[in-house]
């Protein structure tokens, strides 16, 4: 087998996740697919997979070898389409991740119009709040919400959300409003847990100087919409991203709080490999979605923005 045909078959294999299913995918039988990469670790001298009889994890050698070689195979196709004198048109299997909240809102209704547009592309949309390693994962692209996790990948950004702290009328009548960010040690505060050392610690900035409260609550949850409905019904003080609670803001069922400060931004961006490497159905997805998106990228940074 020629190195080309190596790299490609090392790319499927990791995409499907099992030597089971790529053999089911090449027509071929998992010890042929067991077989071949051994092959290929023994012409390289490293091995590329941790193998388990229900999933294969990758090596750092494996990692390297899987995004270095799809620049090479993108190269690759670029040549043969410059050659051609043509562009492949975008078609095949496409994943893709984002978070529940922002993927069921926002993703979602995109991909259902991208899907019209591109009917020759098989989306398939996996919704996680858990760390996501697009590489390892076998992912296209990653609807990231946050700071980009790897500088080793190329990361756009596709739409600007701040957080906002707010409260629902019922609750501000009884407990009053804050007029601090200390104050809020007062309050009871509804918050999303994510992990015990940032558990319920909140950061707020106004000019060059930055508070850090620890708040606490009678409800916490590793859910945004959770959070949400508990704010919604009184319970307490909560922090969410402006894409979330935009419209029970402008309705006026939350009211935001401590207006003069800031927090933390939690922008959105695309996660893919670089654009050298970018095949024809992923440069359209990420394409169709910058467009898609641009008017809360570009426009005011308010409320109205979403």
């Amino acid at each position: 087998m020629d190195g080309f045909s190596d790299l490609a078959f090392f790319a499927l294999l990791v995409k499907q996740g099992s030597l089971a299913a790529a053999a089911q995918q090449l027509g071929v039988t998992p010890p042929a697919v067991s077989k071949r990469l051994a092959a290929i670790e023994r012409r390289l001298g490293v091995r590329l997979l941790q193998r388990t009889t229900r999933r294969i994890g990758l090596t750092p050698e494996g990692e390297t070898y899987l995004v270095d070689g799809a620049r090479v195979l993108e190269e690759l196709e670029a040549l043969e389409r410059t050659v051609a004198g043509s562009r492949a048109a975008p078609k095949g299997l496409l994943r893709v991740s984002a978070s529940f909240g922002f993927g069921r809102k926002h993703v979602a209704p995109a991909l259902s119009r991208f899907a019209r547009q591109f009917p020759d592309v098989e989306v398939q949309l996996e919704l996680t709040d858990r760390p996501v390693n697009p590489v390892e994962q076998g992912l296209d692209l990653q609807v990231h919400v946050g700071a980009p996790p790897d500088a080793r990948l190329t990361a756009r950004l596709l739409a600007r959300n701040r957080r906002v702290l707010c409260a629902a009328p019922a609750y501000l009548k009884r407990a009053g409003e804050p007029a601090t960010p200390r104050e809020l040690t007062r309050h009871a505060c509804l918050f999303i847990r994510e992990s015990d050392e940032t558990f319920g610690t909140w950061h707020f900035q106004q000019g060059t100087r930055k508070e850090t409260v620890k708040v606490r609550g009678p409800l916490a949850a590793n859910d945004g919409e959770s959070v949400l409905a508990w704010g919604l019904d009184g319970h307490g003080v909560l922090m969410r991203s402006r894409w979330e609670a935009a419209p029970m803001l402008r309705s006026g069922r939350l009211r935001p709080l401590l207006t003069d400060w800031s927090l933390p931004p939690a922008d959105i961006h695309l996660i893919y490999p670089p654009r050298a490497q970018l095949s024809a159905k992923t440069r359209a997805l990420v394409d169709f979605l910058m467009e898609r998106f641009a008017p809360h990228r570009d426009g005011p940074d308010d409320d109205g923005a979403w």
